[in-house]
């Protein structure tokens, strides 16, 4: 859990299936979040579908489902116009890619790896308006 006792804000693009594990990411570092398909009834209405987040001068598009494979990339990019990073989840497969210019990050689940090859999470740096994505791949 260190690298989230060294971050200054998480960001989460949901299923986090109860409010105890959104509690428990708070300790941590402040938090800005969506819900999930998964997230219970009171995570689904505490928490927004989709938001932009401001980090510096940075604007971080988070939504959990970015829909299917297909278009994914100019969908989200369409979305989120103007963000210098979209941040989506739902398929636990991490992703980061560079649309335009514009990051399409996924972090895949740092517990529900599912056909991932690898437990893992996307620290990002933020200078300015300028972010770099580093996929972390944790240990099983």
């Amino acid at each position: 859990m260190h690298r989230l006792d060294d971050a200054d804000l998480v960001l989460h693009a949901g299923d986090f299936v109860a409010a105890e594990v959104l509690e428990q990411l708070r300790a941590h570092a402040p938090l800005e979040a969506v819900h999930g398909n998964m997230d219970e009834e009171g995570l689904r209405r505490s928490l927004p579908r989709e938001q932009t987040v401001e980090v510096e001068g940075a604007r971080i598009g988070l939504v959990h489902d970015g829909g299917p494979k297909q278009g994914r990339l100019a969908r989200l990019t369409g979305q989120f116009a103007n963000c210098e990073a979209v941040v989506y989840g739902h398929t636990h497969m991490p992703e980061v890619l560079r649309h335009g210019r514009t990051w399409i990050l996924n972090p895949g689940s740092p517990t529900e790896r599912r056909r991932s090859p690898a437990p893992s999470l996307i620290v990002l740096r933020v200078d300015g308006s300028t972010v770099v994505p580093e996929l972390v791949l944790l240990p099983t």
